[in-house]
């Protein structure tokens, strides 16, 4: 097969290669210098929108509606655009080998690219049940999202099994977006997780409860403390029962299973320093192999503004990360430096009629202000965590657009505090005259 050489190739077609490619139009790359390989059908779009929208029974999602960058609210990149700029699309092409001191990636079916300079942007893979060998974790309708192909699988079974039992396995991001989404399309939903609480890594109990009392006054059941350790199925080879360690059995018709993911980094094992799970990086997303890249979800990098090595999982830094990289790699080729990356970490959540926002860390002590009673016609509440007497982070339920920004630019300053009863007392008033 010919082989085919390009200046730039970006291995990976989410999020981060969406915005990088614009980065690179914008820098003005020459017409033939760049490829996208991506072993999805379709150009770069704005995952989130999958396990939001897209499932929603009125009025959903569907691209082109969500090509990047419309997540950041930037023009849409359809794939003419990509055409225009001269950027080459290679798609539903899966990449099985990458030889980085040769410049070389293979393909599953045997086509070699060459590049003079890569980013990876693989991203992440969703953990299975199957890894762990749970039992009849092979049936049908037990479904994992992270791909525009899982959303249309879920959207099928959704419409088969109309008003049906749906099970979902975790109590994540992803869980509680889901058991939001199969609710509104009148599911029986019942949520399963191990932790005391959910979204365990972010939230606190005071704020977990809202969102679970919430969620049981929407009809969506919670079962705590316990794991799915097996699964029946009918004849046709779908799930039936989900086996619960505790003893207990849960009828389903679908079951959704968000227990996390993990970086791709299996191609790049043993040609690149790894660290946290990631690929580790500069402040410039530099690998330790010289034009080598790394962005987004796999990329270890250093987090200038807590002085540590971190890895962030989440859509605004693959974004981020993507234009850093670009930037920094212009730049070099023009003598010139761009400045380190200096990120304030950031995750949101939008289910049913609920938004919140976060920026910073959760680490230290935490005050919880405002409303947090989940019968409330609009509660709306927050809290901050507070370490060596300052504001590290800060979290709001309900806010607007200039609330939002306020608890930001709290988290960004780290302004210091008098003492945790004053914060509480203020409450969203603290941030706002920041």
């Amino acid at each position: 097969m010919a082989e085919k050489s390009f200046k730039y190739v970006i291995l990976g077609g989410g999020v981060a290669a969406g915005y990088a490619a614009r980065e690179f139009a914008k820098q003005g790359v020459q017409p033939g210098e760049l490829a996208i390989i991506s072993k999805e059908a379709v150009a770069p779009y704005e995952r989130p929108a999958l396990s939001k929208a897209y499932l929603f029974p009125e009025g959903a999602a569907r691209l082109p509606g969500f090509h990047v960058c419309v997540g950041s609210g930037g023009e849409r990149l359809l794939p003419e655009w990509y055409k225009e700029k001269g950027i080459q699309l290679i798609l539903s092409t899966e990449i099985v080998k990458a030889d980085l001191p040769a410049k070389t990636l293979v393909s599953a079916a045997g086509e070699t690219f060459k590049y003079q300079i890569l980013i990876i942007a693989t991203g992440s893979t969703v953990i299975r049940l199957t890894d762990f060998g749970v039992e009849g974790a092979d049936a049908k309708n037990i479904f994992y999202l992270r791909e525009i192909d899982d959303a249309d699988k879920l959207l099928e079974a959704i419409k088969a099994k109309k008003n049906g039992k749906a099970v979902i396995v975790g109590g994540g991001y992803i869980g509680l977006e889901l058991a939001a989404v199969m609710k509104i399309n009148n599911f029986d939903v019942t949520m399963v997780y191990p932790e005391p609480w959910c979204m365990p890594r972010l939230f606190t109990p005071d704020i977990a409860a809202f969102y679970e009392e919430y969620y049981a006054n929407k009809g969506v059941k919670i079962i705590k403390g316990t794991v799915a350790v097996g699964f029946t199925s009918d004849s046709n080879g779908e799930v039936k029962e989900v086996k619960l360690k505790d003893g207990r059995a849960l009828e389903a018709d679908i079951v959704v299973v968000g227990v996390g993911g993990r970086p791709l980094t299996t191609l790049f094992k043993g040609q690149v320093e790894e660290e946290k799970g990631g690929i580790k990086t500069d402040a410039f997303f530099k690998t330790s192999v010289p034009n080598v890249y790394a962005v987004g979800d796999l990329a270890t990098f250093p987090l200038k503004l807590y002085n540590e090595l971190r890895r962030v999982e989440h859509v605004d830094h693959a974004r981020k990360s993507a234009e850093q990289a670009v930037k920094a790699i212009k730049a070099s080729e023009e003598g010139k430096s761009v400045d380190e990356y200096d990120y304030l970490p950031y995750f949101y959540s939008r289910s049913f009629d609920l938004s919140w926002q976060f920026y910073g860390d959760n680490v230290g002590d935490t005050v919880l202000f405002g409303d947090s009673n989940p019968k409330s016609q609009k509660a709306k509440f927050g809290s901050y965590w507070i370490k060596d007497g300052k504001v590290v982070g800060a979290f709001l339920e309900g806010g607007t657009a200039e609330e939002n920004q306020a608890i930001a630019k709290v988290a960004k300053l780290q302004p210091s505090v008098q003492s945790l009863e004053a914060v509480k007392h203020e409450g969203l008033s603290f941030a706002c005259k920041i």
